[in-house]
């Protein structure tokens, strides 16, 4: 490349260079989506790092479903080192001065844990005085919820605690979490043991510091024979950090494809500025062949245009990138499981200039291409753009291709496995032709079927849209992606929340009562009654584990390392005995037995679940040993079920006929239905003062619960997808100033025919609110399309369009495009025909 180039590309920007800035200014926002996002990530994983040991709050953890062993005790015993013990379960916490009752979890603490880091409370003193007496910590949104108060009193099971103070952070646990099931924390020592009776589900913790600088990783491996045969399930601060990188790379990964996204909404603006740029630039390039420069030479001048606009590009939108970094954390705050400090990442900012650079250059080349097509004739023609038509040839096509290998290539780096990688790439590809081929259908309709019996201002404005070089495809591109992104959200959520509206709709239950032992069924059902509502079903529940299947038990399985068992050997499970179906259930082999006679009968026969069997690989006529707490049953597969698992129905793997587990140790579930949550809660409170060790779950909180965790999740899809709405904006702006002098030109001889102000805004109005339309409903096909196939193969509910949701967002993206359009095109009316005359000539 010779000096030559450099100077004669500098000298031809002169005049233009405004404009250039404004054709990159879309692509600077997908490069700072990429620098922000990417720097964060950096800052995310340094962080997570810095806090393993912290988030864990020991070296080592054993966790087990049941009280410890005396093989597991003797091992504790063992392994010395500081040592701290939690339980944890669910139960109803009771607020005696409002009456309001929440099913949460508790947390029974000894003294010592964390041992790492510390429980934020406020006050902050509370984190250690609760240790002290009966006193708690409890989730400051429950408190915040039934407006309760430090100092005041709660009480779970048949124990009064005072409320010491209000749990702010906690290891381990996220906001997001703590929506799902408040957290509250009591010391050990004084927790009621009768919520611990046989049957109740408990996780047993112990946690473990070493301060002879052992490694716990190493530890557990020597210790995984024993630890796997007695269920005992461990962690450390290594696989912690693990953990949380897996979790958190993918929320990663899904925000910096959908940064991605916006650098190539961005790019796709900059080569259709850049075409537009070249068809205002033929005549000179046409000059420049009459005087004898060769066809790459005048290729270089513009190319190095094209990296000049790229590289300022970068610059800024690392800037910006930096700027917009400071806010993500804030965004997920309440998925994060620390805080992340926010620093600047350079070696996110060379790989995210990189991309932007990389990405912006391939796009610039497709209508770069068209100067080697321009001849030196059009020098002699006074028409612009004669002949300046990009070349379908080996270079059209090889661009192509490395426009297609580098959005796959970025795709597999970011995601986990090269097939979802490949997966992402597809997706991204579907996904834009889609957009495309609809934003070009409803082009070509509302340009082939505008009414000509419309007002004047209304035609006019429409066909404003198809003026030369106007980038309507491009913009309804990148507005509708942003729409198809929030609306596709607002669909999802809607069908999550009619699922959850049709499981309890009719006579179904709404109200659940648990852990219901076999002396207090008579005084539930009396309960129930004095209260008005109806005892719509009582399912006894057995806990038991499978210890066999065909004659093989799950310890030599466990044992033989080529073997992979899944999560349905290894689970406890929950089941119950009947003689007949329920209406969520469908027989598709064999037959239920209804009873049996237990001291006649060999192999007792069972019903399973479907999928649970194929999970175990058995079917019909397979054997299946049981350990129903010390007691071994021997049963026989004689009928398969599939279970609808969304419906409010007490779903079970396994169902026994009677006869054989009336006598082993149960609890029951009972299922109601209240008119109204006052009702729900006037019982729930009723039956937490009657009976302490009863839980219950309210469908009406679960629905609110779902609605608020996934606001939340919306949220941030949402914000990912303003970056492609603010980039379609940038390239309406880049548009309006492109077509700025045909907007003059227009402006004047509407003026010169006696056409008001009034009227030309009207005008504009209508085209921009036209192209808000365009936008909108390109994004919003696709966005019902995907909403459909989530409603009916995901949540398996009816689809229905919630239009009220869909019309505010409709008319926020017609009126933002207005405004913006309105903005950029301000000033047009007042310049003057003379002045007009005098800038063509």
């Amino acid at each position: 490349m010779n000096t030559w180039t450099l100077k004669f590309a500098w000298r031809d920007s002169r005049g233009s260079r405004r404009r250039m800035l404004m054709y990159i200014s879309s692509m600077v926002l997908g490069v700072a989506a990429l620098v922000s996002i990417n720097s964060f990530g950096d800052n995310l994983k340094q962080a997570i790092d810095a806090e393993a040991a912290t988030l864990l709050g020991a070296d080592l953890s054993f966790e087990g479903r049941a009280p410890f062993n005396d093989v597991i005790e003797a091992l504790i015993d063992s392994l010395g080192g500081e040592q701290s013990r939690r339980t944890s379960f669910s139960s109803m916490a009771y607020f005696p001065l409002t009456g309001d009752v929440r099913l949460s979890t508790i947390r029974g603490h000894e003294r010592g844990f964390p041992f790492y880091g510390e429980i934020e409370t406020d006050p902050p003193e509370a984190a250690s005085e609760y240790l002290t007496g009966r006193n708690a910590l409890v989730d400051a949104t429950l408190l915040q919820q039934f407006n309760a108060n430090v100092g005041d009193s709660i009480r779970i099971g048949t124990v009064s605690y005072r409320i010491a103070g209000k749990l702010v952070q906690t290891p381990r646990e996220t906001a997001a979490i703590m929506l799902f099931s408040p957290r509250i924390y009591v010391p050990l020592s004084e927790i009621d043991r009768t919520l611990l009776a046989r049957g109740s589900r408990a996780d047993y913790e112990v946690y473990f510091k070493f301060e002879d600088g052992r490694d716990a990783d190493a530890l557990v491996e020597e210790l995984k024979t024993v630890l796997r045969a007695n269920d005992i399930r461990t962690d450390t601060i290594k696989e912690e950090q693990e953990g949380w990188d897996r979790s958190l790379s993918n929320l990663y990964r899904f925000l910096s494809l959908a940064g991605f996204m916006a650098l190539l909404l961005g790019s796709l603006g900059v080569a259709s500025s850049i075409h537009v740029y070249i068809r205002q630039r033929i005549q000179t390039i046409a000059l420049l062949r009459c005087f004898g420069a060769k066809t790459w030479d005048t290729f270089r001048v513009y190319l190095m245009q094209a990296i000049a606009m790229g590289l300022v590009g970068v610059i800024l939108g690392s800037l910006v990138g930096l700027g917009i970094q400071a806010l993500i954390p804030i965004v997920l705050a309440d998925f994060l499981p620390v805080d992340v400090v926010v620093s600047i990442s350079w070696g996110a900012i060379w790989m995210s200039s990189g991309i932007g650079m990389g990405v912006t250059i391939l796009f610039a080349l497709l209508p770069l291409l068209t100067v080697i097509n321009v001849s030196p004739l059009i020098a002699f023609r006074s028409e612009l753009g004669v002949d300046a038509k990009t070349p379908r040839n080996w270079m059209w096509w090889a661009t192509i291709a490395m426009i297609v290998v580098g959005i796959t290539t970025f795709a597999i780096l970011q995601a986990p496995r090269v097939l979802v990688g490949l997966s992402y790439s597809a997706g991204l590809f579907i996904v834009f032709s889609i957009l495309w081929g609809v934003a070009q259908l409803m082009i070509r309709i509302l340009r082939a079927h505008t009414p000509k019996k419309l007002p004047y201002v209304w035609r006019q404005g429409i066909a404003n849209l198809y003026r030369p070089n106007n980038q309507t495809l491009v913009m309804t591109l990148a507005l509708g992606l942003g729409t198809f992104l929030i609306a596709t959200m607002l669909l999802a959520q809607h069908a999550l929340l009619q699922q959850i509206n049709l499981a309890t709709e009719g006579d179904r239950p709404n109200l659940v009562f648990f852990d219901i032992q076999p002396d207090q069924v008579a005084g539930v059902a009396d309960l129930l009654e004095e209260n008005g509502v109806p005892v719509i079903d009582n399912v006894p529940i057995i806990t038991m584990r499978i210890t066999g299947i065909n004659g093989e038990t799950i310890a030599s399985m466990r044992a033989d390392t080529t073997r992979r068992l899944t999560w349905a050997h290894r689970r406890e499970y929950r089941s119950t005995y009947r003689s007949k179906l329920i209406d969520s259930e469908v027989l598709v082999e064999g037959e239920l037995v209804e009873s049996v006679d237990i001291e006649t009968i060999g192999l007792i026969p069972v019903s399973v679940e479907q999928d649970v069997a194929q999970s175990l690989r058995i079917s019909l006529g397979d054997t299946v040993t049981f350990d129903v707490q010390g007691v071994a049953i021997d049963t026989r597969i004689s009928s398969v079920r599939t279970v609808d698992w969304q419906r409010m129905q007490t779903n079970f793997f396994f169902v026994f006929p009677k006869g054989v587990l009336e006598e082993a140790p149960q609890f029951n579930v009972v299922l109601t239905r209240t008119p109204d949550a006052k009702v729900a809660g006037r019982l729930q409170a009723s039956m937490a003062r009657a009976f302490p060790n009863i839980s219950s779950i309210d469908i009406s909180l679960v629905m609110s619960v779902f609605d608020a965790i996934f606001s939340r999740i919306a949220f941030v899809i949402q914000f990912m997808a303003l970056f492609s709405i603010v980039t379609g904006l940038f390239v309406l702006s880049a548009a309006v100033m492109i077509s700025r002098f045909q907007r003059l030109e227009e402006s004047v001889l509407l003026k010169t025919l006696g056409a008001s102000r009034s009227t030309v805004i009207k005008i504009m109005l209508t085209e921009y609110m036209v192209l808000g339309i365009l936008a909108a409903a390109t994004g919003l096909v696709l966005a019902i399309g995907a909403g459909w196939v989530l409603a009916e193969f995901l949540f398996e509910v009816e689809f229905v369009l919630p239009m009220q949701g869909l019309g505010v967002l409709i008319g926020l993206e017609i009126l933002i495009t207005m405004v913006v359009g309105l903005i950029n095109s301000r000033g047009i009316y007042e310049r003057s025909p003379l002045e007009v005359l005098r800038t063509e000539a």
